[in-house]
């Protein structure tokens, strides 16, 4: 009687063993889960992101290979300290970005994304993070078009922009402009505008200054007052539809209402500076 006492005593005690170890593996990954930030961006619109080789002390270790860096990872760097967490980065193309916040394969899109009625109606929009003050146009710079100051003279010329984006939506403001079918990537336009398939690209000033900069055959054009797109073109962090009373938007929205104008102009500078040539 007493050795099958004991037989069973051990055995509630391994039971107990196996539950609180499986308690603790539970814990374990719902911790992980906790402990990191995971922001979702293309890695292919420089200045506010890229992918490269170079390692930085702004840049981030992508799982695919490389590293993340640019003005958006700096952003996401300070909030990810403030909350915390350990910041992770995925490359994710830019018509999944939306739909990843809702499957919560990311966090947030920190990714140059402005937020408009069609993205509001998929996603929660913090306030903006940066203003680009108004859209421009890259040009081949011996053309005629280096000389225009209103978007109205690109009647009747070649432009494009990307998909699924301000640069493509702002183009049928020009009265009969060819308006080409958008591109994928901004650097599929570049290379359009430089094979003389279009006669112009739209941009935003941070980012056209690195397109001119890589790129000494284009340079870009801005227009008189009341002669140029009429647009939006701040940019915000987005979170899932749904979350905006919910503990992660508001503590990115804390963070975020954190850093100030100078350091958000001071990570910008940096980004325009250490941006690859290509």
């Amino acid at each position: 009687e007493e050795k099958k006492m004991w037989k069973k005593f051990g055995t509630m005690l391994c039971a107990s063993a196996m539950v609180l170890t499986l308690a603790g593996c539970g814990g374990s990954e719902q911790s992980e889960e906790d402990s990191t930030f995971v922001v979702g961006m293309e890695c292919a619109y420089a200045p506010f992101n890229w992918q490269s080789s170079n390692q930085t002390d702004s840049s981030v270790l992508l799982e695919s290979g490389g590293y993340a860096d640019g003005y958006d990872v700096m952003i996401a760097k300070n909030i990810a300290d403030q909350l915390g967490k350990e910041l992770v980065i995925k490359q994710v193309s830019w018509d999944s970005l939306i739909p990843a916040l809702g499957t919560g394969d990311i966090d947030a899109v920190i990714a140059g994304m402005t937020a408009n009625a069609d993205r509001e109606e998929s996603a929660d929009f913090t306030t903006p993070y940066y203003d680009s003050q108004g859209m421009i146009m890259i040009v081949r710079k011996n053309s005629e078009e280096a000389s225009y100051t209103d978007i109205q003279q690109f009647s009747g010329k070649n432009v494009v922009g990307q998909n699924g984006t301000n640069y493509d939506e702002v183009i049928d403001q020009i009265e009969g402009v060819n308006h080409i079918t958008p591109k994928r990537t901004y650097a599929e336009m570049v290379l359009a505008l430089q094979a003389g398939d279009v006669d112009g690209i739209t941009a935003e000033i941070a980012v056209a200054e690195g397109v001119v900069a890589a790129n000494p055959d284009l340079t870009y054009i801005t227009f008189d007052e009341g002669k140029g797109f009429e647009a939006d073109t701040t940019v915000s962090i987005a979170l899932k539809e749904g979350s905006r009373d919910g503990e992660l938007f508001n503590a990115v929205q804390d963070a975020l209402d954190n850093i100030d104008q100078d350091t958000r102009k001071a990570y910008m500078q940096k980004a325009v500076e250490i941006q690859p040539a290509e």
